[in-house]
């Protein structure tokens, strides 16, 4: 619709969802994020942000009216002419966040020179500038950074090189040991459980080992125990991550071993002895943007 047939409650309405969409992709950008690309991003966050606010700002203008000559900003000057174009991430409309300079006024121009100074020009060449040497230090800073999922990812595959493994992926969405484990299970056990019922079983055997796992729920940070009925509701109603807590759980369970390689540290082995087939997993610390992970893993041969 063109925005001369809209009115300025729907122009407004408009305007509201536009800012909620664009939070939701700011949020997103963020949160896949990694060192090497957090200032990048966290500037190109600050430009979709200006670009939405200035043309929400023309729009309301236009409807009420205000058409008058105004001065061109640097910012949509840059917004013109695709100066900040090679910024790299995402595609979207490309924009300057505001920038303090330093650097100390142009040179007023000799009078008689015949050419008028551009005072939006100059602001605009500094505000490049500033930008330019953002990049280059994010640019230095990533590259003294120690790159530890690299680390991590080398370190394992040498592990299990060792060990005759491979890995099998699994999605990092919360539910990561259970579909370990559920994979493990299928594989060395011919036993099929979905994530839920592994959740449930490990919930109901904690439930009924109350004091094997006490000491599991201390909380380092508060000092305090946390209560084992609300550990077990989370656990069975979200997607709350599993710990320690649930691999003894369903080793005990499944009466087998649980092995947990760990990059550049010693294997751990949970329920050690017991007489069923083994349960392989692969613990990750640096190498997945949400935190924490497991994998599977399966024979190489």
């Amino acid at each position: 619709m063109d925005l001369a047939e809209e009115s300025v409650e729907a122009v407004q309405a408009r305007h509201k969802k536009e800012a909620k969409d664009l939070m939701a992709t700011i949020t997103g950008m963020k949160k896949q994020a990694t060192k090497k690309t957090r200032k990048g991003v966290l500037v190109k966050c600050q430009e979709l942000q200006d670009e939405l606010e200035r043309r929400h700002k023309q729009e309301l203008d236009e409807l009420n009216g205000d058409s008058g000559e105004q001065e061109v900003t640097p910012e949509e000057l840059l917004a013109r002419l695709a100066i900040s174009a090679d910024t790299p991430s995402v595609q979207a409309p490309n924009s300057t966040p505001e920038l303090t300079s330093t650097e100390p006024p142009a040179p007023a121009t000799p009078a008689g020179s015949g050419k008028k100074r551009n005072r939006a020009k100059e602001r605009l060449e500094k505000r490049k500038a500033e930008i330019e040497r953002i990049k280059q230090e994010a640019t230095e800073e990533a590259a003294n950074t120690t790159d530890y999922r690299q680390i991590e990812i080398e370190s394992m595959d040498q592990l299990l090189q060792l060990n005759g493994l491979k890995v099998h992926e699994i999605k990092p969405d919360g539910h990561c040991l259970f579909a370990s484990i559920q994979d493990q299970l299928t594989l060395r056990h011919n036993v099929n459980h979905s994530i839920q019922e592994l959740r449930e079983l490990s919930a109901k055997y904690i439930s009924e080992h109350r004091d094997d796992f006490v000491p599991f729920m201390f909380d380092e940070n508060t000092g305090e125990l946390r209560d084992l009925d609300n550990y077990i509701q989370e656990l069975t109603t979200t997607a709350m991550w599993g710990s320690d807590m649930e691999i003894l759980a369903l080793s005990k369970l499944f009466e087998c071993p649980v092995s947990i390689f760990i990059a550049g540290a010693s294997t751990i082995i949970i329920n050690e002895g017991a007489e069923n087939n083994e349960l392989k997993l692969g613990y990750y610390k640096h190498s997945y943007g949400l935190g924490e992970h497991y994998n599977s893993l399966r024979d190489a041969s």
